[in-house]
């Protein structure tokens, strides 16, 4: 059989982290039965076995990282041996037992060349020293890789006065000759960044170390990947934000009459979150422009409305998606929801269940916050973020103050993908669902 290697468990995975093995050494293993927890750059999954047979090898320990592809174990058949490390060593042996033929043929005439340099060698030392003393005013000269560079005369000498590397400029005369501008530019643009990087990088390690009782806590591989994610997104792409007020008060009635079914009933279990997912999903379906992606030179609009719903997690978020939403009632979205953040929580998501997604839901209104702006989740084009239910004094349609019920949701645009009035007609949408509620249960 063959070795096990390390599964790419998400499109951007690089690397695992074997967080734990669920089988030891020599234990009998069967097709999808789990044998690993191992935590990718998005979630800590549990790995099932992909053969039949005995785990007859272990080749990384827990806690190791490993890139993809490389082998983490052996599972073999009864009796079946695996492959012996000193089998790779013996091909290096070889080779070295070649390359040290060459070498003693290549001996034979070395004495006589020997012989002959240190002749020349003498006569070259006593011709520098007298010269150094002129050669002294051309730094650039000593350096065997500036001297490769081809670059003007008058280029050479004003890098040696503005301290410039050759061989870091990028020439733009014929051949790629370093021509007396490329070099001006370099000083200007160049020299400038590595004299106030360290200066920035310098305050800011005294400030964490003084610190008493502070522990430095190592990145998982989850953070990592949420830190490049982020990076990603609110660098190129170029965020806008819209923000509505939703009237809650007949989605809250809504979802009070569902409650009343009693504690067993389905209904009961709706809740106001399932409500707004439904709703975003439809107003994808009236406003399909929004359900899309940017992809270099065109715009990727989805047949399908694939929903990913931000998952909170202890070592940070995911975003499981519902494929094809538009397609699922609003209890079978409340089922779905449930099922996918309880496995979520639980290392129990397959890979295929948290890739792509058309856009995502973010709702912390349960953690009592009443509005934000979420980042976008690249390649979607926009992320909805969903603040809590407040009751706040409102003025009614005859002018007359009362108590009102409002919900705050900000819709984080791609501008590459959507523009204002397109977002603004996609929140219209959203508002009419949600402020009808009724058009969710069809």
């Amino acid at each position: 059989m063959p070795e096990i290697q390390m599964p790419k468990l998400s499109d951007t995975m690089t690397e695992g982290t074997l967080v734990a093995w669920k089988k030891k050494k020599g234990d009998k293993v069967s097709a999808g039965e789990v044998i690993a927890e191992i935590e990718t750059d998005k979630a800590t999954m549990e790995w099932e076995s992909p053969e039949d047979g005995t785990l007859t090898e272990i080749y990384v320990e827990e806690g190791g990282k490993v890139n993809v592809g490389d082998k983490i174990a052996f599972i073999g058949e009864e009796g079946e041996e695996a492959p012996k490390k000193e089998e790779k060593p013996k091909e290096p042996k070889a080779e070295e037992k070649k390359e040290k033929k060459p070498q003693a043929e290549t001996e034979k005439p070395a004495p006589a060349k020997a012989k002959e340099t240190p002749a020349p060698q003498e006569k070259k030392k006593p011709i520098e020293t007298p010269t150094s003393a002129t050669e002294a005013k051309k730094p650039a000269e000593p350096s065997t890789e500036e001297a490769r560079v081809k670059a003007s005369p008058v280029a050479r000498r004003i890098a040696a006065e503005l301290g410039v590397d050759l061989t870091s400029v990028k020439g733009t005369g014929p051949e790629g000759r370093v021509t007396e501008s490329d070099v001006r530019a370099a000083a200007k643009s160049k020299i400038d960044v590595p004299q106030k990087t360290p200066t920035a990088a310098k305050p800011s390690a005294p400030s964490v170390e003084p610190a008493e009782g502070a522990r430095r806590i190592q990145l998982s591989g989850m953070r990592k990947g949420i830190a490049e994610r982020l990076v990603q997104s609110l660098g190129p792409v170029p965020h806008f934000y819209l923000t509505i007020e939703i009237n809650a008060a007949p989605l809250m009635a809504a979802r009070e009459e569902l409650k009343s079914a009693g504690e067993g009933a389905d209904a009961a279990k709706i809740t106001v979150n399932d409500f707004v997912l439904k709703a975003a999903v439809q107003a994808a379906v009236k406003v399909p422009r929004v359900n899309a992606s940017f992809d270099g030179d065109a715009i990727v609009q989805y047949a399908n409305v694939d929903l990913g719903i931000a998952v909170a997690i202890e070592d940070g978020l995911l975003t499981p998606v519902i494929r094809a939403a538009q397609n699922k009632s609003l209890r079978e979205i409340s089922e779905a929801v449930k099922d996918l953040a309880n496995r979520a929580r639980n290392k129990r998501m397959k890979p295929e269940e948290f890739h792509g997604g058309s856009f995502t839901v973010s709702n912390l209104g349960g953690m009592g916050i009443d509005s934000f702006s979420a980042v976008i989740n690249p390649p979607q084009g926009f992320i909805l973020a969903v603040g809590k239910v407040n009751k706040i004094p409102v003025v009614d349609d005859c002018d007359q103050i009362m108590v009102g019920q409002r919900m705050s949701i900000t819709m984080s645009c791609d501008h590459r993908v959507i523009d204002g009035a397109l977002g603004a007609e996609y929140l219209k949408e959203l508002r009419h669902f949600l402020e009808n509620p009724a058009l969710l249960l069809v």
